[in-house]
């Protein structure tokens, strides 16, 4: 894992925009976590595992294997050798998804994988822990946060460039509420590995982010 880089930080602070152009960038794998519990969730539903049976989860997770590949710069998701990635997005598989990931084994089974991955492969991860619990090796851990204000800004304009209706102190709320809920979570809190590097994004564009991180990499090779 020594080639990983492991970014984290709180909600709306850009991690899988900038993961994403990082990867594309210096040519790593961009390992999307949450298309890796929505495909074990198509394992669930395929196989008619009860998602409020814990123990019938925890069982059914040890028949499942997922990879993540690359056609022509697109991701492709692959469940026990055959690619699921056309139904990620359907909503039998977002619904089966939020009911099981609560589940301590299929956390620590995607944790297992996503490892088994950044052994395998150069790979660019994002999340709340990655540094701190997933890929506690990583070569850069990257803590990417910017404040409330910044983060439901951004979210607002997004949502008027889309022609919706948006209230930003409800939006900004919702991050606060947001933040405390992952920083207080049982398994897994959000919080800045002792030796991640902190990167504010407040006052910062896309670009200048991806720059500053680059910039990181080479500094760390260096040594």
């Amino acid at each position: 894992m020594t080639n990983s880089i492991a970014i984290d930080g709180p909600a709306g602070a850009g991690k899988s925009t900038i993961a994403k152009l990082l990867a594309k960038e210096l040519s790593y794998i961009y390992v999307d976590t949450g298309a890796m519990y929505r495909a074990m969730a198509i394992y669930f539903n395929e196989n008619k595992v009860d998602p409020d049976d814990e123990a019938a989860v925890s069982k059914a997770c040890e028949n499942v294997n997922i990879d993540i590949e690359y056609k022509d710069g697109v991701q492709q998701v692959i469940l026990n050798g055959t690619n699921v990635t056309h139904l990620l997005r359907e909503e039998a598989t977002g619904k089966m998804a939020s009911k099981t990931s609560k589940y301590r084994a299929v956390r620590t089974k995607l944790v297992d994988l996503q490892r088994e991955l950044a052994r395998k492969n150069a790979v660019i991860m994002d999340g709340r822990d990655i540094g701190s619990v997933v890929l506690k090796d990583a070569f850069l851990k990257i803590f990417l946060t910017a404040s409330s204000d910044a983060r439901a800004k951004r979210r607002y304009d997004e949502l008027i460039a889309k022609g919706e209706v948006a209230d930003f102190e409800v939006i900004k709320k919702d991050i606060e509420d947001r933040d405390y809920q992952d920083s207080h979570r049982e398994i897994s809190p959000l919080k800045q590995a002792e030796d991640a590097v902190l990167v504010d994004s407040s006052n910062m564009t896309i670009e200048e982010v991806v720059a500053h991180i680059k910039n990181l990499i080479d500094q760390r090779k260096l040594f």
